[in-house]
């Protein structure tokens, strides 16, 4: 169930990040996200502790990802990591790129 879960919310053209609301790297990560104008339903937080399957959901992103830990965030079908990652790919200019790669942005 857990895989189906997570795989039904990747796709191709838009970024997902795995999510717990308590979590302040995810609320950067959050953060960091909406400064970018994407085109609806391309940017979707998914949050695991609303399914009640946190700790199964987990296990897959680990074997999935190599992480267990959340955010987990995927641009297009590819896990870019966490929030560090994120924010050293901004920092590098690359995340504009990728978003327009896959054409999440408006």
């Amino acid at each position: 169930m857990a895989e189906e879960f997570v795989n039904s919310k990747i796709h191709p053209g838009k970024v997902v990040v795995f999510i717990k609301p308590t979590c302040p790297y995810c609320r950067k990560t959050q953060e960091l996200l909406s400064q970018f104008s994407f085109r609806q339903g391309a940017l979707e937080f998914v949050d695991i502790t609303a399914t009640g399957n946190t700790d199964k959901i987990q296990d897959y992103l680990q074997q999935l990802t190599g992480a267990r830990t959340v955010p987990r965030v995927f641009i297009g079908k590819e896990c870019i990591g966490g929030c560090t990652d994120l924010t050293n790919m901004h920092q590098r200019g690359e995340l504009l790129t990728r978003l327009k790669q896959i054409g999440a942005l408006q």
